[in-house]
This record gives structure tokens, sequence and C-alpha cells, in this order.
């Protein structure tokens, strides 16, 4: 049984990372789409909160267990007995971002790295743009799931749209 790993801040899980997971779940037995903490990028939503929503916008996805986790991924994915790092790669600039930090993950532990690219029409969706997005008013209904589109607006303290 193949375990992949899909590590991440998800503050908020997108549209984009969604489509990424959809097409994982034919690819591997079994994905963890494992959440930071990532206190030092002072997260928008709790760990617990994050948590929490991407289990409610990935429901239709059994395959897919939500876990946060603190600390290094390399332990995590030897907690978790994974062989694959599962990353997005949206551009180039994620590439040359991504490329040593799966070397040094397989020169650490000889876990193996799959790159996935979203759908072309989800490609620009990050997460830090969908914040902006939402802290001014603006519509997120096409960037994320209608749950943490929801969340989002509470989190701004605006009216459902």
């Amino acid at each position: 049984m193949t375990l992949a790993v899909y590590p991440g801040t998800f503050d908020p899980l997108t549209l984009g990372h969604q489509d990424i997971l959809q097409r994982a779940c034919q690819m591997f037995d079994r994905v963890v789409l494992a959440i930071a903490a990532s206190p030092g990028k002072k997260p928008l939503f709790s760990l617990q909160e994050r948590i929490e929503l991407a289990q409610q916008a990935l429901v239709d996805l059994p395959q897919v267990e939500v876990k946060g986790f603190d600390g290094l991924l390399v332990d995590f994915m030897q907690q978790q007995q994974a062989q694959v790092v599962l990353r997005g790669l949206r551009s180039g600039a994620d590439f040359d971002y991504e490329l040593p930090l799966a070397q040094l993950n397989r020169s650490l532990t000889g876990v193996d790295s799959v790159f996935l690219p979203p759908s072309p029409e989800l490609s620009f969706i990050a997460s830090s743009l969908v914040r902006e997005v939402a802290s001014l008013g603006g519509p997120i209904e096409h960037l994320v799931h209608p749950q943490i589109a929801e969340a989002l607006q509470k989190k701004f303290n605006l009216n459902p749209s």
C-alpha cells in the first residue's frame, strides 16, 4: 500500500489543493494531508481550525486523511511510514524552491517526492491570494470550498454574499 503525504500550511485549503488531492487519490492508495502548525507564518486560522475546515472540504475523498503536525516533515513521514511526499507546483519558481527540499528529504530518509501541477484553470490560486481577496470583501467562492469561504467571511467579519 503506497502512502503519500501532502504537506503544507493550507491557510486555507484551496480548490487548487483539492484538485491535486483528487488526482493523487488516483495514484496512491492513501494520502495524508499534513497540515503544518507553522507558527512562524502566523496563520489566519489555528491548526485545529485548518484541520476541521480541510476535513469538511474533503469529505468526498475517503482516501484522504487530514492530520496536523509540528516539527520536521521527515520525522512526520517516518511516523506515518509514508513512501512519498506530494507537492503541488504552480510555476517554475515553485519548482526551484521545491527541488532542493526534495533532494534533502531523499538524502535524509530515502523518501521520494512527486510533483503535481494543478489543473490549468486553478494554477493561479494561492492561499495568500485567497486571504487577501477575502479580507477586502471580494468574491472567493470560485477559489475555495463553500464552507471555507464562509469561514473566511466570518474571520474577516463580512456578511456572506
